[in-house]
């Protein structure tokens, strides 16, 4: 989580083999396999795992919002040459983490008790991988969603680097935080549906490459599909799809331009 204020303590329930972080009776921040305490639960971290597509060998990753450490857990397991530092605002839910098995601190891991929006702004980390994974009940805490926030995540980025933000397309402010994240990175965005909610899960980058060619996905899909235990090529076909209405979408702004041109 990235907002404390207006939370309830956060808690733990089981039900099945399902391990839950909670902070009321109806949402579920996390989920965690206790059979496979490593293994990507939900969808939608599945999906913020697409970030692989696009930079398939991160030096760093800075991830906003600690919860359950599913995302943490599994790039720390696949990613060896990769360090991983998550920004949780809540004390609370960071004293849960031996509940999770997250592991202790290291050289390549750490948990930081801090603000997210604030660690960015004053942050040179430079990381080559941001996921925004910060929720409220109602969504993404308005400060997660402002055009300075986006601002600080593209600044605080290597140049070559992709912002993930898990937002939640049920909030009434999902559009606004939407338009602000593409004008933050010149329309350079591409988002997709998660399969277990209306979470959508926007990829960003400030490079001019993004996002690359479908043959370069597929290339990065069938590379990445030998080395990991969920579906990439699922996550792929998703990419895909909303590349190809991207380039759609573009094509017939284009056909639209020259025809006004021609009846000028």
């Amino acid at each position: 989580m990235s907002e404390a204020q207006g939370q309830s303590r956060p808690f733990v329930t089981e039900f099945g083999t399902l391990r839950a972080l909670q902070f009321d009776g109806l949402t579920v921040q996390s989920v965690m396999s206790i059979a496979d305490p490593d293994v990507l639960a939900l969808d939608y971290t599945r999906a913020i795992m697409g970030f692989l597509l696009f930079k398939p060998r991160p030096r760093h990753i800075v991830m906003v919002g600690l919860g359950g450490g599913s995302l943490a857990k599994y790039c720390l397991r696949t990613l060896p040459d990769t360090r991983f530092t998550a920004v949780e605002i809540s004390p609370e839910v960071i004293a849960l983490r031996q509940r999770f098995g997250i592991p202790p601190d290291d050289e390549r891991f750490r948990v930081l008790c801090a603000d997210g929006a604030d660690y960015l702004r004053d942050s040179d980390d430079a990381p080559d991988v941001l996921l925004v994974d910060g929720f409220v009940a109602t969504g993404l805490p308005a400060r997660l969603g402002s055009a300075d926030f986006f601002a600080d995540c593209r600044r605080a980025l290597a140049p070559d680097g992709v912002l993930v933000v898990n937002h939640w397309a049920g909030d009434g402010r999902y559009p606004v935080y939407a338009a602000r994240l593409r004008e933050a990175f010149d329309g350079r965005v591409l988002a997709i549906a998660a399969e277990d909610g209306d979470n959508r899960i926007s990829f960003s980058a400030p490079g001019p490459g993004f996002p690359p060619s479908r043959g370069r996905i597929l290339a990065r899909c069938a590379e990445l599909a030998e080395l990991h235990s969920f579906d990439v090529a699922d996550i792929a076909q998703r990419v895909l799809a909303r590349l190809d209405r991207m380039m759609g979408r573009r094509s017939a702004d284009a056909g639209l331009d020259g025809a006004g041109s021609h009846s000028d």
